[in-house]
């Protein structure tokens, strides 16, 4: 049993309490603690990364008891990498938020590390129960951290934020009752040995329950028709906060990835591959949706919410194909649509930061500081977050097109991804001539902002930076994303490090 598995967990749930209780009153300490903390966050996830790149799949049995009795938690490729891209987009919004935005509200450190164990345990989590759980604590420390600073149209957004995923709460807990009354377990490992012997007369309750858990999962992920909740949070929500958003709505796809190909796949029965149905139809509808509302978009917080959202469309659209190939595109979409979406929220921000009385709205101002700075950055996202080359968002959606010409759909899918891009490239391209290019021909000019924002401007090139390192290192990053959808779609290997050779009940392994 590997020990450095429940570190990411408890490294941030020990420091959370820490920042409250020793460094509420001094700012200078609560980010020192917190970054120190986050740092580290990083070093395990790329140690942990090391441990399973051979393929090996490590468990940690919490209280030493035995799995499925136990709840366990499980680190293979794809938890990891999952762990990593955390790691990073964190260590990059925090250095954002130490600009100055941490001292708009009291706690915002704390919540921070409360909301990073929340995500890590969802990650890692090999107990359905346990993933409500840690759903819960990200929760909880999300709605803090969505009213950070506070603000009339802040907390009407919160409000809609927390009455959703209340729903969602519930939902969850529903569809884990009826799963858990036909199949007498929530470990995972063990509900994909259970799901194939569910009988008949039970199949119904069975299936209903797993739909209902995919509508949960899918409200995470902001699919349509349970969409309608992200733009106005994102858009809302301070620019470091709504940039670590970018990875919650990951979690509703890897929890779609872990589920319905381990538990629901092709060694389910009358259960296999439940939610490819219901799922790519929806996918493409968000990728639509998404990017028709890039285009229609008024602010640039607006803009990058529905960006976010057309990108979960195209990232389902390569899950929801159900094949190694399909996965291995979608995984590496995944990695560059997180990125590309944080940095939109930052860049965002200070150029809202910058034209006093107009914020974000796309309208013509007089220049700003920074300016051109500011513009070479959004073009730069800009490229990203449309697919256009060189950069890792036009690598993804080639990949996921490749993918997809062996679907029944193929035509379908090819023809909503290229018009989709198009609504993209032109809706960016508003957005960036009235910000940048109309401002030329106002007269007079905004004050300078009181400081130059360096700490701020760094957390937008590194993540930049990120998208062009996918660009530069496609080649080997691919082969490990095909390894690793490889080896989600090899269930037993997963059972097996889970349950290893325990007899459970039934003679099953």
């Amino acid at each position: 049993m590997n020990h450095w598995i429940i570190a990411p967990i408890l490294l941030p749930a020990i420091m959370a309490p820490i920042l409250l209780m020793s460094a509420r009153h001094d700012i200078v300490l609560a980010r020192v603690f917190s970054l120190a903390s986050t740092v580290a966050l990083l070093g395990i996830a790329l140690a942990l990364g090391s441990m399973v790149g051979d393929g090996q799949i490590l468990t940690y049995a919490l209280g030493n008891w035995v799995a499925p009795f136990g709840i366990v938690l499980v680190a293979d490729r794809l938890s990891v990498l999952m762990l990593v891209l955390s790691a990073l987009l964190a260590l990059a919004v925090l250095f954002f938020a130490i600009d100055g935005g941490d001292r708009d509200g009291r706690h915002f450190h704390a919540l921070y590390q409360f909301q990073l164990m929340g995500i890590n345990g969802a990650f890692l989590t090999g107990d359905f129960f346990n993933l409500f759980v840690f759903f819960e604590v990200l929760l909880i420390a999300s709605y803090g951290l969505m009213v950070h600073g506070g603000g009339p149209a802040r907390v009407r957004a919160g409000v809609q934020y927390v009455v959703i995923n209340l729903v969602g709460s519930t939902l969850f807990l529903i569809a884990v009752g009826m799963i858990y009354s036909v199949a007498g377990t929530l470990n995972m490992a063990d509900l994909a040995l259970k799901v194939p012997q569910v009988v008949a007369a039970d199949q119904a309750l069975l299936q209903a329950g797993a739909l209902l858990l995919l509508l949960v999962f899918c409200i995470k992920a902001a699919l349509v028709p349970v969409h309608f909740w992200l733009p106005g949070t994102y858009a809302n929500a301070p620019a470091p906060v709504a940039a670590l958003f970018a990875i919650m709505t990951k979690v509703g796809a890897y929890c779609v990835i872990r589920l319905y190909v381990l538990a629901f796949g092709e060694e389910a029965g009358a259960a296999a591959w439940l939610a490819a149905p219901w799922l790519l139809p929806a996918a493409l509808v968000t990728l639509t949706l998404g990017m028709l509302g890039v285009l229609a978009a008024r602010r640039l917080g607006q803009l990058a919410s529905f960006a976010v959202i057309g990108s979960m469309g195209m990232l389902l659209t390569g899950i929801a194909l159900f094949t190694p190939a399909a996965l291995a595109a979608a995984l590496y979409y995944l990695l560059h649509s997180t990125l590309a979406g944080a940095v939109l929220f930052l860049i965002a921000d200070l150029i809202a930061r910058r034209r006093p009385g107009l914020d974000d709205q796309l309208a013509p101002a007089p220049r700003f500081a920074q300016q051109s700075l500011l513009a070479t950055a959004f073009f730069v996202a800009a490229i990203a977050a449309t697919g256009m080359p060189p950069l890792s968002g036009f690598v993804g959606k080639l990949l996921i097109l490749d993918a997809a010409r062996a679907s029944a759909l193929a035509a379908t899918i090819w023809t909503l991804i290229l018009g989709t891009s198009l609504l993209a490239i032109i809706g960016f391209g508003r957005a960036g001539s009235t910000l940048f290019w109309k401002s030329t021909a106002q007269p007079g000019s905004f004050p300078a902002p009181a400081s130059g924002n360096v700490l701020a401007l760094v957390a937008i090139g590194l993540l930049l930076a990120g998208n062009v390192a996918l660009t530069l290192f496609a080649g080997p990053l691919t082969a490990y994303l095909e390894a690793t959808a490889q080896q989600v779609f090899a269930p037993h290997r997963y059972i097996e490090a889970v349950l290893g050779n325990t007899v459970l009940p039934g003679g099953l392994l």
